[in-house]
């Protein structure tokens, strides 16, 4: 008999302690709790090409499967499970808005007769779970990897914020490549009150020359940022480090701040490509750029230009480095600003995920080049969605006085009948 409460109470007490090559066998131990014969966990590769299986003592044998043209790959892909097969059940893990792979559930009787919030419920804790160990070991990296990664590309990665997050009023996601061996491009973001911080990074060169120089880039960045420093001299902070420590090599970057009450976007561009914005699907204007020197120069110039983009409620606002425009084909044909432009406008136009679009933006740039690229293509797309934010929250107060949380639910259907009528909450 399926007793999801149980399950629950097992990983989470098994949780505090548990390495990260245990989550498999921990899945495995809680399946007949789940009226299940299996629960397996897959991972997302860094290519975002493959859901990889993790194995641990008593988890099946299974194989990668591919993201695209399969429906494991769907569930990861649009983020909702799938029951239509009664021998399985697919999940997605996600923690926050970070999609992290699928689980499999392999149910004893059909799987239209579960209760699917439990299902989702044990999900979210097992993405949870993911996130919270996998700094504690190296499995979860093992899995992720299908081939070695250069240390120059270790740095970078180990640099980066989740590759996506999101708000009620903002969502923000990126992708880089390649994956295994980079070394120039980073990015960031950090949201602090209304503010949400963006940089973008392009270092001078390649491997772990330009690796560290990023490193140098983004940490400097972090600080002022932490500092409490406001862009232009966060700007000119970045710019200072880099010139005293790496006095023969430069970088370009961004720096931007959204406002997320009132969508005034802020903006220097030192010596990247121009931001796009998009509307409704469509490039309708090119930010003013570059409006700095690259980083490092050691020039005397004139300060960064702040350049000022009050955003309408759904506008999207698109950075990347020259590698994304500048990857081409045999015969010398780029990628370009209008073919990227094109792409992301029919993403949209087709109501495809902000994370789905830059994953299938970065393999359709690795087609373009036959899947060598000359130089890092990283890519951040911001949405302001306000109309779907502040303007809901009093709806949404109301509704959520009523409404229990999944979690909530599974823990109060299991209350002893002594305590439910003695009226505990």
């Amino acid at each position: 008999m399926a007793d999801p409460y149980r399950a629950l109470r097992r990983l989470l007490a098994a949780g505090h302690h548990a390495r990260p090559e245990d989550l498999p066998t921990l899945a495995m131990r809680i399946a007949a709790d789940l009226a299940a014969e299996a629960v397996v966990l897959y991972l997302i590769d860094y290519g975002q090409h493959h859901l990889i299986p993790m194995f641990g003592a008593g988890t099946p044998a299974r194989d990668p499967v591919a993201v695209d043209g399969t429906m494991p790959g769907r569930v990861f892909a649009v983020g909702r499970a799938h029951y239509g097969d009664p021998t399985r059940v697919w999940l997605p893990l996600i923690d926050g808005t970070e999609r992290l792979g699928v689980l499999e559930l392999v149910p004893r009787t059909s799987s239209r007769r579960r209760r699917r919030t439990d299902d989702t419920t044990l999900a979210s804790v097992f993405a949870e779970l993911i996130v919270a160990r996998r700094l504690y070991g190296d499995a979860i990296e093992h899995t992720r990897r299908r081939e070695p990664m250069q240390v120059a590309a270790e740095i970078v990665w180990s640099l980066l914020p989740p590759l996506t997050f999101a708000t009620d009023m903002v969502t923000v996601t990126g992708i880089l490549e390649p994956c295994y061996d980079m070394g120039g491009d980073t990015f960031d973001y950090a949201v602090h009150g209304n503010i949400l911080h963006l940089a973008m990074f392009d270092a001078m060169g390649h491997g772990m020359a330009a690796s560290t120089l990023t490193a140098v880039a983004l940490s400097a960045y972090r600080n002022a940022r932490r500092c409490g420093l406001d862009l232009l001299d966060t700007c000119k902070s970045v710019d200072k480090w880099i010139a005293s420590q790496f006095p023969a090599r430069f970088a370009t970057a961004t720096f931007a701040e959204l406002d997320t009450s009132t969508g005034v976007l802020r903006l220097i561009s030192a010596g990247h490509p121009a931001a796009l914005l998009l509307r409704d699907g469509r490039h309708v204007k090119t930010l003013p750029g570059p409006t700095y020197l690259p980083l490092g120069l050691g020039l005397e110039t004139a300060a960064p230009v702040v350049v000022e983009e009050a955003l309408e409620p759904g506008d999207q606002v698109l950075l990347y480095t020259d590698g994304v425009i500048e990857a081409r084909t045999d015969t010398g044909e780029f990628f370009g600003v209008e073919r990227l432009v094109e792409f992301i406008g029919r993403a949209l136009a087709d109501k495809v995920s902000a994370p789905e679009t830059m994953r299938r933006l970065i393999h359709a740039i690795l087609a373009h080049q036959h899947e060598q690229l000359q130089d890092d293509a990283t890519a951040l797309l911001v949405r302001w969605h306000p109309d779907t934010g502040a303007t809901a929250q009093p709806h949404r107060a109301a509704a959520a006085v009523r409404r229990l949380s999944p979690l909530r639910n599974l823990l109060r259907r299991r209350k002893p009948a002594a305590v439910r009528r003695r009226g505990t909450p």
